[in-house]
């Protein structure tokens, strides 16, 4: 191929600004790619870090929720306890009253003795 056959070739394919394309291409290409790449990664790296985030929200949540959960299972605790105490003291109330328990006013015999 000639000269002028290759000119007349370039001036079909675009000119000057064919060749610049086309130099531009050669010599950045990798940079473009590398470039790419790394907004490519960019976006990436910021969905993980959103998703991260809403994660770390759900969780905080979740253990708000979970130690709610464990107040009122300890007041639920606290009140049954409450109430075993009382029957407890009741019965105990009970049985003294009927270790007590004479039919005798001021009964001198009476096991054990006791002061009215």
């Amino acid at each position: 191929m000639s000269n002028p056959d290759l000119l007349a070739f370039i001036s079909a394919l675009g000119g000057m600004e064919a060749v610049k394309w086309l130099l531009n291409w050669l010599t950045r290409h990798k940079t473009e790619a590398r470039k790419e790449e790394a907004a490519a990664d960019s976006l990436e790296n910021e969905n993980q870090r959103r998703q991260v985030d809403w994660l770390e929200k759900r969780l905080a949540e979740r253990d708000t929720r979970i130690d709610n959960l464990y107040a009122e299972l300890q007041r639920e605790r606290n009140d049954k306890q409450e109430w075993i105490d009382r029957c407890h003291k009741a019965e105990l109330e009970c049985k003294e009253l009927e270790a007590k328990r004479c039919f005798i006013r001021g009964c001198e015999k009476r096991k054990p003795p006791s002061e009215y």
